[in-house]
């Protein structure tokens, strides 16, 4: 599990097979609204006729051009999927049939309505058959294995002290809420989700044929025990500090907090060495969860359990469950009014069981390879900036200055695909039934993570597939990666000239290099560890610099009384303005001694600044944007652009940005960092 942030929350599908499509537009001057001052909103200015000729379809909370480029994708994914799908030849074994079947019994909506819930009705059974805490574990640990995940956490990652070497894993979780505020809030919010929650608990209850009595006893108790686990889980900001997060015990010192529950069953069971090292992110979440083992009968812990098979299978049972996980998760959370249509859920589905089967697909048909090779130009032009910018530092001495070129210098570089694909040979997919297919998907991934524990860090492997439009750095690997698909419009146009790419693709690379340098990424070395390489001088300059963005940002008001948190928020921020100021500066010294001619009308300076607001046009529901204040650690994207702009000084100079005007700073108050 990753605990640093990406450029992106949400993944997000779509094709490069019109990277070079004939009068594809690097950016369109119709979607501005020029009635409105630069200085007074960019965001509107970049992008209101667009927002207000592009009204939220019911099946998205939020909605923009990643949107756009999703509906473009989900046909050419499609048509990979049903190509293996119709493969009367693909032999029993192959990576054809496997995602065939995977797509085909999604698909077969009579064989899964006519199912109804029996798919989880044997282990709905097992669960009533448990008399002690034994055979609890046992059950945690089969349902661990489905990728079903009460009470905790685990997996595999990399030793944030040793960076070469996998441990073991145990992280807090087991909230159907997902956020513990949502449980312990006296907000009006919070206090709604809670009644709703309990009403959808009692809906799916009965829809098991549970009579409502019943139903409505399994929702109290199931609200009960999550209140108990939300008490003892750390909040999001919280777990955004990696050290406090570090908490590395051996197998017997995690059995003295846990009580009752039996771990030394729990790594048997799954192969896992009992002498191997484990970071518990969290142990006041584990003594909190021992204690309430003591205080809680098991009788309601099996009802406990009992929900998250239930809620967490829905989305792949008939349509009845479908229906009510989606008003509750879509509807009542985001404000979304109806599903995707079933292809597109089963697509995403099936993409994520074989991400790199199906991306492998992908790369061969759509991804050109001179977009690789051009990027790795901007990549090293944007180092080379950065590095100029470290060496000009004011606020940082020269020993914290080495280091932190140092770190620069080893950032790794991943493009487009693995050089090495995943091997699903051992991956069995049937036509039995589409859960069944889940969760041998979940269970090979899951059995796949924890042999990596015990053995060296693969430097080869990814964490997203090539067809994810997103970004992402790691600080255990300190490298910076950008699948196939984020290689396509609005970021990278092959065809555009440079301002536009720069302005949006220059910083999205800079973004991600950026986190290598944030308030988390700071913490870690260049070869990946977690060790302080920073003078206790600059350290606290550091710190008093970004305080002026949590500052800044603690003042915009999203939605009604609801601020952004600037804690929150930090690290995107001190990104996204770190990209944008290291994009720019690697853009003036590409064009250094050329003569670039204004386009539509605007300066290639202001072309640059354009590209990036329209990276972030979009309009969101005020439920979505509600939750994503709540738990999202990136700002709205209003305030990517609003917010992070009025730091970058060539802003003002583009736009001759005056004192007066709504986004003006004065120079003393804005924040530089990078």
């Amino acid at each position: 599990m990753k605990l640093y942030s990406i450029l992106i929350i949400i993944t997000f599908f779509y094709s490069i097979g019109s990277l070079k499509a004939a009068g594809q537009k690097s950016f369109d001057v119709n979607g501005m609204d020029q009635t409105i001052k630069p200085g007074t909103d960019f965001f509107k200015y970049t992008n209101g006729n667009w927002c207000k000729n592009n009204p939220i379809p019911p099946e998205y909370s939020r909605y923009g051009s990643f949107d756009i480029l999703q509906e473009q994708n989900y046909s050419n994914i499609k048509g990979l999927l049903e190509s293996a799908a119709a493969d009367k030849n693909a032999k029993h074994g192959s990576v054809a049939q496997k995602i065939g079947d995977f797509y085909s019994t999604g698909l077969d909506i009579e064989k899964i309505e006519k199912d109804s819930w029996n798919p989880i009705k044997e282990d709905l059974l097992r669960i009533d058959q448990v008399r002690n805490f034994e055979q609890f574990t046992q059950i945690i640990i089969s349902l661990h294995k489905k990728g079903i995940f009460p009470l905790f956490y685990f997996g595999s990652a990399q030793d944030e002290m040793d960076s070469e070497k996998i441990i073991a894993m145990i992280y807090q979780g087991g909230l159907g809420l997902g956020d513990r505020d949502y449980y312990l809030g006296t907000d009006k919010r919070s206090t709604e989700l809670r009644t709703e929650y309990k009403k959808y608990i009692q809906n799916m209850f009965q829809l098991i044929e549970i009579s409502p009595e019943a139903a409505t006893r399994a929702s109290e108790t199931i609200i009960n025990i999550e209140t108990q686990i939300a008490t003892g889980s750390r909040t999001r900001l919280e777990l955004r500090d990696p050290q406090k997060n570090y908490n590395k015990m051996t197998l017997e010192e995690l059995s003295k907090i846990i009580g009752k529950f039996n771990f030394h069953e729990y790594f048997k069971l799954f192969g896992v060495a009992a002498e191997a090292p484990i970071n518990v992110g969290q142990p006041d979440f584990i003594k909190n969860l021992s204690m309430a083992f003591e205080s809680i009968p098991l009788q309601d812990w099996i009802v406990y359990v009992k929900w998250h098979l239930i809620n967490s299978s829905a989305g792949y049972l008939n349509s009845k469950f479908e229906n009510e996980r989606f008003h509750f998760y879509g509807t009542v959370f985001s404000g979304k009014e109806k599903m995707k249509d079933r292809w597109k859920r089963v697509l995403e589905a099936t993409s994520s069981a074989m991400g790199e089967a199906i991306g492998q697909l992908y790369v061969e048909k759509y991804f050109p390879p001179e977009a690789k090779k051009r990027m790795l130009e901007l990549v090293a032009n944007l180092k080379t900036a950065l590095a100029g910018r470290i060496n000009k530092l004011e606020w940082m001495g020269d020993a914290t200055k080495k280091e932190a070129l140092n770190k620069l210098n080893k950032i790794n570089v991943k493009i487009g695909y693995p050089d090495i694909w995943r091997d699903y040979s051992l991956l069995q997919i049937s036509k039995e039934s589409y859960l069944s297919n889940v969760w041998a998907a979940n269970e090979f991934e899951f059995k796949r993570d924890l042999e990596k524990i015990g053995k060296p860090v693969d430097r080869s492997q990814w964490d997203m597939t090539p067809q994810t439009v997103n970004a992402y750095y790691s600080p255990n690997m300190n490298e910076i990666v950008f699948p196939a698909a984020i290689l396509q419009p609005p970021y990278f146009n092959l065809e555009a000239d440079d301002a536009i790419n720069y302005g949006a693709i220059g910083t999205v690379i800079g973004h991600e290099i950026t986190h290598g340098f944030d308030d988390q990424g700071r913490q870690y070395d260049k070869d990946g560890n977690m060790k302080d390489w920073w003078t206790e001088n600059d350290a606290k300059n550091f710190k008093a610099h970004t305080q002026v963005i949590v500052d800044q940002f603690n003042t915009f008001v999203a939605i009604d009384t609801m601020h952004v948190s600037g804690e929150l928020t930090l690290g995107e921020n001190i990104a996204d303005i770190g990209g944008l100021t290291v994009s720019y500066n690697a853009y003036m010294n590409s064009i250094k001694n050329k003569k670039v001619e204004n386009i539509d009308g605007f300066t290639p300076q202001q072309r640059f600044f354009l590209s990036y607001a329209n990276i972030w046009k979009q309009n969101i529901r005020d439920k979505e944007l509600m939750k994503r204040i709540k738990e999202d650690v990136h700002s709205p994207a209003l305030f990517r652009v609003n917010g992070a702009l009025p730091n970058i000084p060539y802003f003002y100079e583009a736009f001759n940005i005056k004192q007066g005007d709504k986004l003006f700073l004065a120079p003393d108050q804005r924040a530089k960092i990078w």
